[in-house]
Order: C-alpha cells, then sequence, then structure tokens
C-alpha cells in the first residue's frame, strides 16, 4: 500500500510535469525549504524543464518533509549522461590496440550467428592465431572490417544476414549481446581497465572528433553531459537512490559511471557470466529465465526486470510486469526505444532525450499522463524530423520484431506525433 506521502508527491508530480492539470488542487506539499538541493547547470534545458525537474525533485526527495523510503531514480547510460556510446568506443579502442582474442570457434560466440557470418570471419581474421590470444586488429583491416560491419550492421561485408532464428525483440538483440561476447576472456576487471583507457583517450579527444578503425570512420569522442551530472548529483543530495541501467557490458559502465558519482552497486548493465575469473559467452537471466546466451539483456523490456529485480527485490516471473507505484522509480531517463519501458514505468517523471527514436518519443509526445519531459540532446542535437512518428501504425515494436501500433494503457491507439522538441 502507498504512504501518504508517496500519494502527495505523486499528486505534485503531476501539477509539476503536466503543467497544472487538475489534481494539482489536492497536492498538500508547500513551498521547498530554501535549503533543498538545487539545480545549478541552466544551459542546454529545453523551454521549463529545469524548473519543472527542480520542482519534481523538491516534492520528491528528503527536502519535502514528508520521511519514508527514499524514492529510486534510474537513467540509462549512453547518449542519456553521455553523448556517444561507450560500447563503441571501447571496441574500437579494442580493435585498434589487438585486444580481442581469437575464440576457438565464431559460430560458437553466439547462439544466432549464422553460417555465412562464421566462415566471413574464419577468412578475414585467420586460423594462424590460437585460440584465445589476440588477434592483430591494429593491423589487420579485413578481419577489423568483419568485425564491425557484423557489429554495426547484423551483416557481413558482402551483405549476408549475420544473425538469424528467432528471439523475443523487446528483450533482446543479437549484435548487443555479441558484442559483449567479443570481449569473452578477458576478467572483468581486465575490460574495466580496457573501458578506462578508451575513456582517457574520447574525453581528451575534441568534440566532433572521428576516428578510423580498419576502413570505418566511427565517433572518437564521448563527452558526460554538464546537465546529466548535475542532475545526478541534485537527485543524490536531495535522498534518491540513483542507478544506471545500461544496454552496455557492466564491466565498461564501472568504468565510466563514477564520473557522475555513482558507485558499482548502483551500476546494472549486461552481465556476462565468470568461469575460473574470465568473461565468457554466457549472459545472466533475470526473473524467471536462467542464465542464458543472450535471450535477456537489460534492453526494453529486459531493463524493468532487471530494475524490478535488483532494486526492488521482485523475483521471478513477476518482475517483467510493471509493479505498485512503491515499486517503481520515481523518476527515470534515456534516449531510446531501449529505454521506453523503463523510463515509462516512473512515477513522477520521465526525461526523454530526442534522438528521433520512435517508440520512445511516441510516448512521449504524446504524455498521456503528463509527466513527461522532452529534451534536445545537450551536445550536437538532432534536428527536427520532418515527418511525424508514425505511432499509430508501426510505432510499437512486438516481440516477434514485427512493428505494429503503439497503445495507450487503456488500448487506445496513440496517434501520430510531431516532432516539437529538437535542435
Amino acid at each position: 500500500m502507498l504512504t501518504k506521502r508517496r500519494w502527495t508527491a505523486a499528486g505534485a508530480a503531476l501539477a509539476v510535469l503536466g503543467g497544472g492539470v487538475a489534481v494539482a488542487q489536492t497536492a498538500t506539499a508547500g513551498p521547498a525549504p530554501r535549503h533543498c538541493p538545487t539545480l545549478h547547470v541552466t544551459k542546454g534545458w529545453y523551454g521549463d524543464n529545469r524548473a519543472k525537474l527542480q520542482k519534481m525533485i523538491d516534492e520528491q526527495g528528503s527536502c519535502s518533509g514528508s520521511g519514508g523510503a527514499k524514492p529510486v531514480a534510474t537513467f540509462d547510460w549512453d547518449n542519456t549522461v553521455v553523448k556517444n556510446d561507450i560500447s563503441d568506443a571501447t571496441l574500437a579502442w579494442m580493435l585498434r590496440n589487438d585486444k580481442v582474442l581469437r575464440p576457438a570457434s565464431w559460430k560458437a560466440t553466439n547462439k544466432w550467428m549464422t553460417h555465412d557470418a562464421a566462415r566471413a570471419l574464419t577468412k578475414a581474421c585467420g586460423t594462424s592465431v590460437p585460440a584465445g590470444r589476440p588477434l592483430p586488429t591494429s593491423t589487420d583491416t579485413g578481419c577489423t572490417d568483419e568485425i564491425l560491419d557484423i557489429y554495426l550492421d547484423a551483416k557481413t561485408s558482402t551483405g549476408k544476414k549475420a544473425f538469424e532464428g528467432e528471439w523475443n525483440a523487446r528483450r533482446t538483440v543479437p549484435e548487443y549481446v555479441w558484442i559483449t561476447q567479443l570481449f569473452a576472456g578477458h576478467s572483468p576487471a581486465r575490460l574495466t581497465a580496457y573501458a578506462r583507457a578508451a575513456r582517457a583517450e574520447n574525453l581528451a579527444a575534441p568534440i566532433g572528433t572521428e576516428q578510423k578503425v580498419g576502413t570505418h570512420t566511427m565517433e572518437g569522442y564521448v563527452r558526460y553531459y554538464d546537465q546529466q551530472r548535475d542532475l545526478i548529483g541534485t537527485l543524490k543530495k536531495a535522498g534518491f537512490d540513483v542507478y544506471i541501467v545500461s544496454a552496455s557490458a557492466e564491466p565498461l559502465v564501472r568504468a565510466w559511471a563514477p564520473g557522475v558519482g555513482i558507485d558499482r552497486d548502483h551500476t546494472i548493465g549486461i552481465r556476462n557470466l565468470v568461469r575460473d575469473g574470465k568473461l565468457t559467452t554466457g549472459v545472466q537471466g533475470c526473473g524467471d529465465v536462467k542464465d542464458t546466451n543472450g535471450e535477456v539483456l537489460t534492453y526494453i523490456d529486459g531493463k524493468r526486470c532487471w530494475i524490478n529485480q535488483e532494486i526492488f527485490h521482485v523475483k521471478g516471473a513477476k518482475a517483467w510486469q510493471q509493479q505498485d507505484p512503491a515499486h517503481r522509480p520515481a523518476f527515470a531517463a534515456g534516449d531510446a526505444d531501449t529505454d521506453v519501458t523503463f523510463v515509462g514505468d516512473a512515477t513522477a517523471g520521465h526525461l526523454a532525450i530526442n534522438r528521433n527514436k520512435t517508440e520512445l518519443m511516441c510516448r512521449a509526445y504524446d504524455n498521456a499522463d503528463h509527466r513527461w519531459l522532452v529534451n534536445p540532446m545537450f551536445i550536437e542535437p538532432k534536428k527536427r524530423q520532418a515527418d511525424p512518428y508514425p505511432c499509430a501504425t508501426t510505432g510499437y515494436t512486438r516481440p516477434d520484431g514485427t512493428l505494429g501500433p503503439l497503445r495507450r494503457p487503456d488500448g487506445s491507439i496513440v496517434p501520430d506525433q510531431q516532432d516539437r522538441v529538437h535542435g
């Protein structure tokens, strides 16, 4: 059962993020005390987003004076807390520094890998390097290109499908699994050390830097968003329990999260199984799904499962279900369809960083509960998407991977949405 404080705070949040709906008149929380933690970064916040976030913090946080359990805040990582992708950055660094180990069998690295992809990798990377030893990817352009083609495009360099079979498209995607499986053979600590080296290199590179990896051009820089670092710090000062929930491998996130004050106990990412101190191609399961070959990741509905299991201690099949308000985050932030389920689960505020991702932006612009905020990317924001988001026809990714209409909790279809908050 919800405490009186949670009902009061939720009502106030409706007024804060919804711009004054009727329930706001019943909120009892008074003005926030002057000593409440305050957001300091003003640049980059769209419209009155900063003011609405501040009001939510004041109403939900410790300075509301209501006591009770700590409110939870959950953030995606890549392109939500930082600009660009730390998985891409780490893989690029490892390929340029000969840190990817040759597997005994490429086909065995991923349960969905096609024979065409395995043959292409074997041909491109050869068999002269013993299994378990580093591939010379800094100089072997063909090997590097084949790895990147399969990871980035899910196709071989000749355009053949790299993955096939069945998977739940709201729980996993083979290429997301495969990048973590490329890290197999290293210890978690060593992988974190590689991620730290990539972090130092990418933070030192000027904004806009690109890098050559094989013959591919990839982003060559990463930046913490000052606005998100400020938001996370303010939430923590206000008594929120703040977590990172990422679809990157957890050892990578551990290298970056301390930069915004998040420790390893508040970091959730893809967790590969460890045997004899080394990462394997197996992946930890969630809820009622046992340890797997990657059938369940921190991906779309999988992020909800991991939040429910690790933060709110909901076990078994129930972890896949939306919980009661007392067992859900108060606030959540994300930038992609990968994040839409857990961001939507938040009870007091949802922050969508606009990267033109259809399902997330359909939810955000529909704003069914009047608690969604949309903000352009803080660095190199996307321009306005000219065509409306096709919410009513192809806005929802079904478990089988096909697209259909996006629906509200009451079953009604979300109409197509114009892109209104952009760079």
